[in-house]
């Protein structure tokens, strides 16, 4: 899929080959929609409010880092949230909680950084509606679920739905799959709540449908940590002098690799497809040099590092209005 990605963003005589292909996706996706709308596939309706921070498109838009973001916000205003995820680069099929110490094999990387920043009860399963109903059950103070990405998972009922789009990236060539990277067209973003752009915002704003309220997000963070002993941290100045290779495999590594250099640090880039399950082996290029990564793919990693190994620890900060207009949709 990697190689088809990079046409994704680009205009490629590609596209036109894999036109048709996209409009039998469209049609597909348009029937799915119809069916739950009618009620000919079963909706699950739960017993609490239901916030979904999903995407348009393939791959990572800052998602994860936004529902950390307002897991800490609505706990702070007095909610008690409960996150969902498919677990994604994962093998849990059955819901499950994952938990701080949880083996990112089987819940997925996403899950267990969750777990471990949230601040709160993260389950993941297959089917978001199966495992919210599994938090619920083992926390019954939980009254609110966020769920990580599930903009298409119409299986799910929703309250409150947010968009998050790559400011960089944006609609790529605003095709379908396979010709291009979305899963339902632009105008779909039309019916949600809001729309958050992740970064500075590079693509055409007027793609963007009127009347949707926008937002600012960024990721932000300095303080790298020790995969061997994640009590010792670290500023950029400590790998000034030293021989560095960063790895990334998140759905944009690009923009990793821009906060390393904007922090000063010069590296040899490597990038892996999305949800990659790093193994030992995948590190031979790097000897005894250092080694910094995502968060993400920290959790995968630890297991196999030594003391070369650094993760950046990032947070996202984000428009407060945001915070009031969730607020004032969950009704508090």
């Amino acid at each position: 899929m990697r190689w088809l990605e990079q046409y994704w963003y680009r205009i490629s005589p590609l596209h036109l080959v894999l036109w048709p292909l996209s409009l039998l996706f469209a049609l597909a996706a348009a029937l799915r929609h119809l069916l739950y709308r009618s009620g000919l596939l079963p909706v699950t309706r739960l017993p609490v409010p239901v916030v979904v921070v999903g995407n348009l498109g393939v791959g990572g838009t800052g998602k994860t880092p936004l529902v950390i973001w307002l897991a800490r916000l609505l706990a702070e205003r007095g909610f008690r949230p409960g996150i969902v995820c498919r677990g994604y680069g994962g093998t849990a099929g059955a819901p499950q909680r994952a938990a701080p110490d949880s083996d990112p094999r089987l819940a997925g990387d996403e899950a267990v950084l969750l777990a471990r920043r949230a601040g709160c009860a993260v389950w993941v399963g297959a089917r978001r509606a199966a495992a919210a109903q599994a938090l619920l059950a083992a926390h019954p103070d939980c009254d609110v679920i966020i769920s990580d990405d599930g903009l298409q998972h119409y299986a799910l009922a929703r309250d409150v739905e947010l968009a998050v789009i790559d400011g960089e990236r944006g609609f790529g060539n605003g095709m379908l799959l396979p010709a291009g990277p979305l899963r339902e067209a632009p105008r779909r973003l039309e019916r949600v709540a809001a729309l958050i752009i992740n970064g500075a915002a590079l693509f055409p704003r007027e793609t963007l449908p009127a009347g949707v309220p926008e937002f600012e997000m960024k990721l932000s963070g300095g303080t790298f940590y020790g995969l061997l002993n994640p009590g010792e941290q670290a500023g950029p100045e400590r790998f000034a002098r030293q021989h560095v290779h960063a790895i990334a495999a998140i759905g944009n590594p690009r923009r990793f690799f821009e906060h390393l250099r904007e922090l000063g640090i010069s590296f040899v880039a490597h990038p892996f497809p999305d949800h990659h399950a790093f193994e030992a082996a995948d590190f031979a290029f790097a000897g005894n040099d250092t080694v910094i990564m995502t968060e993400k793919d920290a959790v995968k990693c630890e297991r196999f590092c030594n003391e070369h190994c650094w993760a950046l620890q990032v947070a996202a900060e984000v428009d407060p209005g945001l915070g009031e207009l969730m607020l004032r949709k969950l009704g508090r």
